[in-house]
């Protein structure tokens, strides 16, 4: 029986996000046409990906994407899987529905895991109200794909998947309902409302049990102690909460039993538990004296470690110092994006942890440019004419030598795009972080100007990486970006006119030199600038606090006797 067109090209998210970002090797069973195992290794080129598919058409489109692809029946008990390490992750999506005798395929992969391995399974939910409702009506439903999906062998609840679990010798350590037209749940709930009393149901539970379509579960072979991490975050501008916030937690997230909760308003604080870990990262708090303090009372009170995320440079902010640096001195921690943002901040908290801004996953390579098209030049920032203004006729006089080689786009900066004088240009407004992305991967080459100051010799090379990263080809300043780019080889530094005009100049002439660059730098970005590259020690240095959090508390009362608690 032939499935949906798209069927073997499909990408769960919900799965997706929860095979851990550090994994060394994955397996994914029936791994269709590799869509899936394509999109975790642009989060993780270094990993090894294999795949085990039955359908040949499948099989042969996943070969030309993943590391090994085995075309075989999953439950075939003499099957032989390619020579692996012990596996990281062990995926399943959307197969063990399909399987005759799901325990006993899972009885005879499991050990392949290693010691800290998870696996991670889709499965869908028989319990969905659209089953429940097919039933009550006396029918059974069949369909070409979905909860009867005509090809589907086995059905599970929440609790027949826990006990699939325990049965293989697992410790569940995430159970994540996927749901979808909630209303329709909610309404079909209602309808039985009169009757639930009788059958000793509570409305709340049973929609809590009707609602998912699908549960994606996560299991390991040792259990893992818990770990809660809620988020306060800017409200969203210029991908800021992306980039510092929502990505490396969720990265951090994906390595299993860890809950992550994101807001940028209030947040429902955890109930007082000792027993838990539970850390706020808070975004850029500019903390009053005595307006925060009984917030942050309050989260000492329900056992919350705080770390303030702070990625600019403190001194730019007048309100801080007004403040005794509370935004410092009245948490447990701090975790910056570069180092001189560290060394300005221990002065006021000694525990600062400095993690790179990176990349969620790699863009896909772009082709060379073709013979005689103009070379598009990007410019997105805010808030820069400072740096850009001294640089301005140098960039109109080359762009206007060969009008007809240039474009240029612009975000943010109304200002910059003004000021050109080449006719083909486009601006975009302030925007949010994926257009950003997409127009920056429209382009060629990334201009990148920095005057030296204080406030600029704290910010982060993340133009670089994410220009980079997309293979364009970046014009830089020495300030900030010659810390990281080679110059010459993943980058050009300019430091005079000379060198601004020589550049622009050496790529229009040699379009195939500026593509070679670009790559070099995409390679710099695989090789180290990715999420997956420092979300292991983000973890580490998270619950190295929970574990220190008696002695943090004391140092914290010391910097602000306010908030020690009455009678200590």
């Amino acid at each position: 029986m032939s499935n949906p067109p798209g069927y073997y090209e499909r990408v769960n998210p919900d799965l997706l996000q929860r095979i851990p970002v550090t994994a060394r090797v994955v397996l994914e069973v029936g791994c269709g046409a590799g869509a899936l195992g394509a999109a975790f290794k642009a989060i993780n080129p270094s990993c090894v990906y294999a795949g085990l598919e039955r359908e040949e058409a499948a099989a042969a489109m996943a070969a030309g994407r993943l590391d090994h692809v085995l075309r075989a029946d999953a439950e075939d008990p003499a099957l032989e899987l390619p020579p692996l390490p012990p596996l990281d992750a062990l995926v399943y999506g959307d197969v063990l529905e399909h399987l005759r005798e799901p325990w006993a395929v899972l009885a005879r992969h499991v050990p392949l895991l290693s010691d800290d391995g998870l696996l991670i399974a889709c499965i869908p939910n028989v319990q969905h109200w659209s089953v429940l409702e097919h039933l009550l009506h006396g029918r059974w439903p069949l369909a070409e794909e979905g909860i009867f999906d005509r090809t589907h062998l086995r059905w599970f609840t929440r609790a027949g998947i826990a006990e699939l679990m325990a049965g293989c010798g697992l410790h569940l350590l995430g159970l994540h309902p996927r749901v979808f037209q909630i209303e329709q749940a909610e309404a079909f709930v209602s309808r039985l409302a009169p009757a639930l009393p009788a059958m000793g149901l509570n409305p709340q539970t049973l929609l809590s049990g009707v609602a998912p379509l699908q549960y994606v579960v996560t299991a390991s072979r040792r259990p893992r102690q818990h770990l809660q991490l809620d988020g306060l975050t800017l409200k969203p501008q210029a991908g800021m909460v992306d980039v510092r916030m929502r990505q490396p937690l969720a990265a951090v997230a994906s390595r299993g039993g860890i809950g992550l909760r994101l807001r940028s308003a209030d947040l429902d604080l955890l109930r007082p538990d000792p027993a838990l870990p539970r850390l706020l990262i808070w975004q850029r708090p500019l903390l009053h004296d005595p307006a925060h303090l009984e917030q942050l009372r309050q989260l000492l009170n329900n056992n919350y470690v705080v770390i303030v995320e702070f990625d600019d440079d403190p001194d730019h902010w007048p309100a801080i110092a007004a403040n005794n640096h509370l935004s410092f001195t009245g948490v447990h921690a701090v975790q910056v994006s570069t180092e001189p943002i560290a060394q300005a901040v221990r002065r006021y908290n000694p525990e600062v942890a400095v993690f790179g801004n990176a990349l969620e996953a790699l863009p896909p390579p772009r082709p060379a440019p073709a013979a005689g098209q103009p070379l598009r030049l990007f410019f997105g920032a805010l808030n820069r004419e400072a740096d850009w203004a001294p640089w301005l006729d140098t960039l109109n006089a080359v762009l206007l030598e060969t009008p007809e080689r240039w474009q240029v786009e612009v975000v943010h900066d109304r200002a910059f795009f003004k000021a050109l004088a080449l006719p083909q240009r486009r601006f975009t407004p302030t925007c949010d972080y994926a257009t950003y992305r997409q127009r920056l991967a429209g382009c060629d080459i990334a201009f990148l100007p920095l005057a030296d100051t204080p406030f600029n010799r704290c910010k982060s090379d993340l133009k670089a990486v994410e220009a980079a990263g997309h293979g364009l080809a970046v014009l830089a300043s020495p300030v900030v970006y010659g810390e990281s780019l080679r110059d010459g080889d993943t980058g050009r530094l300019f430091r005079h006119a000379d060198d601004l005009r020589q550049a622009l100049r050496d790529w229009r002439d040699d379009p195939a030199a500026l593509h070679a660059m670009g790559q070099r730098g995409r390679q710099w970005v695989a090789a180290g600038r990715l999420q997956h590259h420092q979300t292991a020690a983000r973890e580490a240095w998270y619950r190295s606090l929970w574990d220190r959090r008696q002695e943090l508390n004391e140092q914290l009362f010391r910097r602000v006797p306010k908030l020690r608690p009455s009678g200590d």
